[in-house]
């Protein structure tokens, strides 16, 4: 009789406790699931970042590979890039390698007419004075970004070409900022690999002759819609190169 009450007050305890048990369990149950629900979600999320990232680097491993040419010498291999503009597409013109180049001149130095050679290639765009306007040399922040996109072939300007362009760049004066942020600049282009021309006018004394004509032209009108200190027909051309050598008996006779 002892023994069936002890055991029928055993069987009561276990049932309370199993009354109890479940609430536990539950909250258990359910920060694990929890738990498991954020991490996956989280794996999820991220999965497509690195799939997006590493098919970035696969295509662009591809493109490199199959764009290597046969006929190009080994010095030449870093100086050949591949741009991918944000804009457009370069389609069947992606393989076709892209030299980039920055002309470092100064003023009325024939920078202008030495542009006006260089865009006369169907495949060549030099963009001009980009770091004329203010804006974009105020920093060394600016000024990278400021290439970085003109090297990616997303500068659209009148010098612009096609998406076959085989070289672009653009010219830079000394006072537009190159020279305060030289170290940058100079570490930019060795790491993108830019092409320097030094562009300088040999005869400094004509240089400043024509700093002064065109410092001129800029406060007074212009005569029939034109410059009164630039030439403007071969006539004047001419006359600009004739040298006069002083005769005291005959007058000044011109001289080619």
């Amino acid at each position: 009789m002892i023994e069936q009450i002890f055991i029928l007050k055993k069987d009561s305890m276990y049932i309370k406790s199993i009354k109890k048990f479940p609430s536990t369990l539950k909250l258990v149950v359910l920060a694990m699931v929890a738990t498991c629900v954020l991490y996956i979600c989280s794996v999820n999320f991220e999965k497509p970042a690195r799939i997006r990232a590493n098919s970035k680097l696969l295509e662009l491993r591809v493109i490199n590979q199959s764009c290597q040419l046969s006929n190009v010498e080994e010095w030449e291999v870093p100086f050949l890039h591949y741009p991918q503009p944000k804009t457009y597409n370069r389609e069947e013109c992606a393989c076709n390698p892209v030299r980039f180049f920055t002309i470092l001149t100064m003023q009325r130095s024939g920078s202008g007419w030495f542009e006006t050679l260089l865009n006369s290639h169907m495949n060549v765009s030099s963009n001009g004075e980009i770091f004329g306007v203010v804006k974009r040399r105020e920093n060394v922040s600016s000024i990278l970004k400021t290439m970085d996109v003109v090297f990616n072939l997303d500068w659209f300007s009148g010098a612009s070409k096609n998406e076959c362009s085989a070289a672009v760049g653009y010219k830079w004066m000394l006072n537009q900022g190159l020279m305060e942020h030289h170290k940058e600049i100079v570490e930019y282009f060795e790491r993108r690999k830019v092409s320097t021309i030094f562009l300088f006018r040999r005869n400094l004394l004509r240089r400043m002759v024509s700093v002064l004509a065109n410092s001129y032209d800029k406060n007074a009108k212009p005569l029939n819609g034109t410059h009164k200190s630039h030439v403007h027909s071969t006539l004047e051309f001419f006359l600009g190169r004739l040298e006069f050598s002083p005769n005291t008996g005959h007058g000044s006779i011109p001289r080619c």
